[in-house]
């Protein structure tokens, strides 16, 4: 956790809303496409100004999103939260290249789809002794919002992960016409109903449609229902 994240949490709420403290930006994050609708790179869009406390909507279905106005209570939400507890380390699978290694917790797929471009990455990765394609990993890997991907030198087992001050995105898809997760940045804790608080990690997704399997993890569902935080 970075020293700024100290005095930040989210919590989530037993069938309601995540609870968030701390002085943290709250911005939209476009997901930009090339000619060919590849995902290639993010873009901050508006910003959403917020007390120190505040309240995000995780039904999808407020009438104020991103915040919440209750609604979870009119619908009976179910937001019982199925997602493991276990470190990254234990769910993820390692694919070895030249230079890296590849590290992927599928779960944590948040259908953000920068692990596609130039073949993919994890063809990509057994190319990493060719400086291109090293960076290619490093990029996609990173450009991964859930942190399902990782990539790590292979020599001295260090991640090599983009810098984030903490702060918050609400994930915009053009290409796909919906809208996606919080995305957690910077080593924000988040800290389930039950208490327990999740791996901190520098990049998490967390679900704002209501209809993850694998919450509080976005796990893509967002994409076949159709969701948009602007409805």
């Amino acid at each position: 956790m970075t020293s700024k994240a100290n005095n930040m949490k989210i919590t989530v709420a037993k069938n309601g809303p995540y609870l968030v403290e701390g002085d943290m930006p709250l911005a939209d994050q476009h997901i930009e496409t090339n000619d060919k609708g590849e995902s290639v790179e993010w873009k901050e869009g508006k910003a959403f100004p917020h007390p120190q406390k505040f309240k995000l909507c995780r039904c999808g279905m407020s009438a104020t999103k991103p915040f919440c106005d209750g609604a979870h209570t009119k619908i009976n939400f179910d937001g019982t939260e199925t997602a493991t507890l276990d470190p990254y380390e234990k769910q993820a699978n390692r694919i070895k290249g030249q230079t890296q290694v590849l590290e992927d917790a599928e779960s944590l797929c948040a259908f953000a789809r920068f692990c596609d471009p130039h073949g993919q990455v994890w063809n990509l990765v057994q190319k990493s002794d060719q400086p291109k394609a090293a960076k290619l990993v490093e990029l996609e890997a990173g450009h991964c919002p859930g942190g399902r991907l990782v990539v790590k030198d292979r020599v001295s087992g260090k991640a090599i992960e983009p810098q984030f001050e903490p702060s918050l995105g609400l994930v915009q898809d053009t290409a796909e016409g919906v809208s996606g997760p919080l995305w957690v940045r910077g080593g924000i804790p988040v800290v389930g109903a039950s208490g327990a608080t999740y791996e901190v990690r520098n990049r998490v997704a967390l679900c704002r449609c209501g209809a993850s399997k694998n919450k509080p993890f976005c796990d893509g569902t967002h994409a076949s229902v159709r969701f948009n935080d602007r409805t």
